[in-house]
């Protein structure tokens, strides 16, 4: 995969990628800025902003105006919010190039924050913090980030809560945005059959004019602020749902295809030592699974399974005991290569697609500053060994450091604290 990279005198670093077998065009602007650069008073204005700009703009009044720009040419176009960054897509045939950015940019600048859809807004939101709470197998995540990291804004909820969502005002979404969305914060990537040319004249004509920023503060996280809790939820729900977590590497420390690969052997897949053990041999759960969140100065792993409330004990035994193998056992040789295949054909197979290969240029852009391409993450990926593999499971799996998330018709959790402790 080509890629090509240009900074604009502003800042705003644009990186592309010349897709020429597909029709299609994919434009993502990356805006540095996420949950974890809040105060507690305005937790979920990132999340609310992102709404907000999909509200109506000087020249789109009516947010379907919007939607129908892209939509009448075939495209389509979304935005999500994390902890480190909001990004905004949209991706059309690629004749409509011009019309994604125009749209983008009308988004970005010129959004109206008309009161009265700033407040229907707002209910939409709510109503989605309703939704989570209600969805235990949702929740639960939520609660185990704030049993991990209980005091940080890494373990708050990125949507904020009911009552800091409904205390946001207009004039605080407006600052928020003059703040954070500045020409130094901003990536665009693009891939599709474009041009890299065609994309900084689009670039220069729709945001050139953008001022650059000052450093915004994203509350830097360590290992010690970490503090490791239980966080009970007692509902009378059929199934017990359980996190167990645990701080892991930030995605700046070089062994992070090290830790790809611990997570991969892990939960990847119905080849996944979690998947075969808990579902298949032992029947515990339907669903169980692992995931890695990987900020710039801390991470975490987190294991999820639903099980029947009078086995939630057996499958955390059942988890804990294959971390611990990961920690006692090197991985077997056959398998660590069936694991390297498996991510290896993912990664091939997930670049098919323009909006994917945007991502995978702008993502890397955003938070390392450089683009490796899919053949030297590959190549990364195949050189890790066994050993490594087992010394950052020692490194990492510590007893100590789980915390523990559950939902379910539990009066005393003390038995599901003893089977991962």
């Amino acid at each position: 995969m080509d890629y090509q990279k240009t900074c604009l005198p502003n800042g705003i670093r644009i990186v592309t990628s010349r897709m020429p077998h597909v029709r299609s065009a994919t434009v993502i602007v990356y805006v540095g800025v996420g949950s974890r650069y809040e105060s507690d008073r305005l937790a979920g204005i990132s999340h609310f902003l992102e709404h907000m700009l999909f509200k109506g703009t000087e020249r789109r009044p009516d947010p379907v105006l919007i939607s129908e720009a892209i939509e009448g040419v075939g495209g389509m176009m979304n935005a999500s919010t994390g902890r480190e960054h909001t990004d905004y897509w949209v991706k059309v045939p690629s004749r409509h190039l011009e019309l994604a950015f125009d749209v983008l940019a009308d988004m970005l600048r010129h959004s109206l924050f008309d009161p009265g859809e700033l407040e229907k807004e707002r209910h939409v939101i709510v109503e989605e913090i309703h939704g989570i709470r209600d969805t235990p197998d949702d929740y639960v995540h939520d609660l185990v980030d704030r049993a991990l990291w209980n005091g940080h804004p890494l373990g708050r909820p990125i949507i904020g809560s009911e009552e800091t969502v409904e205390a946001i005002t207009r004039d605080e979404l407006i600052a928020y945005l003059e703040q954070h969305y500045r020409a130094d914060r901003l990536v665009v990537a693009a891939a599709g059959d474009l041009t890299h040319e065609q994309v900084i004249e689009l670039v220069q004509r729709y945001f050139g004019d953008l001022e650059p920023g000052t450093p915004a503060d994203p509350h830097p996280a360590r290992l010690s602020d970490a503090r490791p809790t239980i966080e009970l939820l007692e509902r009378p729900t059929e199934q017990a749902h359980l996190c167990l977590a645990l701080p892991a590497l930030p995605y700046r420390d070089e062994r992070r295809f090290v830790q790809g690969m611990l997570d991969s052997v892990l939960s990847s897949g119905m080849s996944s030592r979690l998947f075969r053990e808990i579902r298949e041999r032992q029947g515990l759960a339907y669903e169980v699974y692992g995931y890695l969140r990987e900020y710039a100065d801390v991470g975490q792993a987190v294991i999820y399974t639903g099980t029947d409330v009078e086995r939630a004990e057996r499958a955390l035994r059942a988890v804990r005991g294959e971390l611990e193998k990961l920690v006692r056992e090197p991985v077997p040789d056959d398998e660590l290569e069936r694991t390297k295949e498996l991510r290896v054909g993912r990664i091939v197979m997930g670049l098919e697609d323009s909006r994917a290969v945007a991502s995978w240029i702008g993502g890397q852009e955003l938070v390392f500053g450089e683009v490796l391409t899919p053949e030297e993450v590959i190549a990364r990926i195949r050189a890790v060994t066994s050993e490594e593999i087992q010394a950052l499971a020692q490194e990492l799996f510590q007893p100590e450091r789980f915390a523990l998330a559950v939902i379910g018709p539990f009066a005393d959790v003390e038995p599901l604290v003893c089977a991962v402790r």
